[in-house]
């Protein structure tokens, strides 16, 4: 009896155990299977951030859950410099995860869209915008890296295009640049060089003619007309007497109309005054516009003027009478609308 009362005994237990350990393991799986569901949001860890402002960050950003996020992250014995940088977590996402991913320096590519920047001031506003520093340490990076590769001052706008990139938000300004660069190299392709050079142009200087043209038209069509106009131009040792390069000079891309007082500037940019292009781009070129200065049709065309029903396009000739008469057109509609400047 006393044998059996003792297995009896030991049985239970064993069975007080297995329950033990099957509590314990369900409630493990419970806990770390829990969901985050505050809505999607993006969780930002600086550059040598302590422990404690990582959890400060876990609650802030994602309230309970976070505390939870922190403590799962710490019992995976993480280092604070790996979680350096931004995390998209969804709503939806096992705490669990996220705290792996933390853990692992996991972070998400954060999306830099670059459009429609004529200054290398609002270029590098928009690059900023979405990285972990500021537009002051991209144009210092600019300056690091762009000399080494030739271009000057007045040719950085050269070295970028306008599209959508992806980057981590921790990525230094100078590798930013690096790879925005690269991206600009990439395009110019031998076969592009050439048909640049048989113009008579480097790749900066088409991507200098590119940026008048794509300021002169916004109808795509008309900017390979635009550009060979202008090559024709060079060609003949005119002046180009592009009106963006005045608005340029001037400081205001907003004239409607140039006036003889705009055209007396004192600026490397006055094409008026000044024989071929100026120093460097006006504006940061698409390369749809820098495909339609290679590939730009034969013409006689030396002189354009905005059409007088103000539909955006231009009237070309390949005579100074014929581009008179459509300028006094447009000029006389300028003064019936009183668009004075």
């Amino acid at each position: 009896m006393k044998k059996k009362g003792v297995k009896k005994t030991i049985g239970s237990i064993v069975g007080v155990i297995i329950l033990l350990v099957i509590a314990v393991a369900v409630g493990g799986y419970l806990y770390l299977s829990k969901q985050y569901n505050g809505g999607d949001r993006w969780l930002y860890v600086p550059k040598n951030v302590t422990t404690e402002a990582l959890r400060d960050s876990l609650l802030t950003s994602l309230g309970e859950t976070g505390n939870r996020v922190y403590l799962i992250w710490s019992a995976l014995d993480s280092k604070i410099s790996v979680a350096h940088g931004a995390y998209f977590i969804k709503s939806g996402d096992k705490e669990i995860d996220i705290a792996r991913r933390i853990a692992r320096g996991q972070q998400t590519p954060v999306k830099v869209t670059i459009s429609n920047a004529r200054t290398m001031a609002q270029l590098a506003e928009r690059v900023a915008s979405k990285m972990e520093w500021d537009a002051v340490d991209f144009l210092l990076a600019c300056d690091t890296v762009l000399p080494e590769y030739g271009f000057r001052k007045e040719t950085f706008p050269a070295a970028f295009f306008p599209d959508t990139y992806e980057f981590y938000w921790s990525n230094e300004p100078v590798r930013v640049v690096k790879r925005l660069l690269e991206y600009r190299n990439n395009y110019w392709t031998e076969e592009r060089r050439a048909k640049a050079k048989a113009m008579g142009l480097t790749p900066v200087e088409a991507s200098t003619l590119a940026s008048i043209v794509e300021e002169e038209t916004n109808k795509r069509d008309e900017r390979p007309i635009v550009a060979r106009l202008y090559l024709n131009r060079i060609n003949k040792d005119m002046v180009l007497q592009a009106d963006p390069t005045i608005k340029y000079a001037v400081g205001d891309f907003s004239l409607r109309r140039i006036t003889r007082q705009h055209l007396e500037i004192n600026s490397p940019y006055n094409t008026y005054k000044n024989v071929g292009l100026p120093p460097g781009p006006i504006r940061i070129v698409e390369k749809a516009t820098l495909d339609a200065v290679l590939n730009a049709p034969k013409h006689n065309y030396l002189y354009m003027c905005a059409k007088e029903d103000f539909s955006g396009r231009h009237n070309f000739a390949a005579d100074f009478a014929t581009h008179q008469r459509n300028a006094a057109k447009y000029h006389a509609e300028l003064n019936r609308r009183k668009i004075y400047k």
